[in-house]
């Protein structure tokens, strides 16, 4: 039955996380989206009523997309534990030379509840963590130090050198190691 194109949903989503990227999904228009997703703005608005939603929807996809690639990093017989692919994941994104997400900001003053699915992604991922270690406080330290190294990403504040973040990195690692159960 599945035909195997994707859903008019994927390509919307698609659509307008490239041109997030390219010029940040504040200034990005539902008419230029539905354009570049080949849908009609009848066909965006039914996926998405609002701009608001449209950008938390992209959020949601983002989540489902890095929990996929946690879950295959951390699958049985790939020797990572889902704590050093947390770290790993997460670093590796955050060296990426993309523009800092602050639309986010602008996305919450729409809609207050747009933090709900990060929060609840968070808290099946602690939860998740907690459940695997052997050492609940060295866990939570690594999970605090990600998290902050996601945070500065977000405002912008490069102020880590590669070389620091790498130094960093290596030694959340070596923690991410440590605290997961054998």
């Amino acid at each position: 039955m599945a035909s195997g194109r994707p859903s008019s949903r994927k390509k919307i989503l698609a659509a307008a996380a490239e041109l997030a990227r390219q010029s940040g999904p504040v200034r990005f228009s539902l008419d230029a989206v539905a354009s570049r997703a080949g849908v009609s703005k009848g066909g965006l608005l039914y996926n998405f009523p609002t701009k608001a939603k449209l950008m938390q929807g992209l959020v949601e996809d983002y989540l489902e997309e890095f929990e996929r690639a946690l879950d295959d990093a951390s699958a049985p017989g790939t020797g990572e534990s889902l704590l050093a692919a947390y770290v790993r994941l997460s670093t590796t994104e955050c060296e990426e030379a993309r523009p800092a997400p602050s639309w986010i900001f602008a996305a919450m003053a729409e809609d207050p509840d747009f933090l709900k699915p990060i929060d609840a992604f968070r808290r099946r991922l602690l939860d998740r963590l907690r459940a695997e270690t052997d050492d609940p406080t060295a866990m939570m330290i690594t999970f605090l130090a990600i998290e902050g190294l996601r945070s500065m990403k977000l405002f912008g504040a490069d102020i880590v050198t590669r070389k620091e973040r790498a130094a960093a990195t290596t030694a959340l690692l070596d923690s991410a190691r440590s605290a997961s159960a054998d």
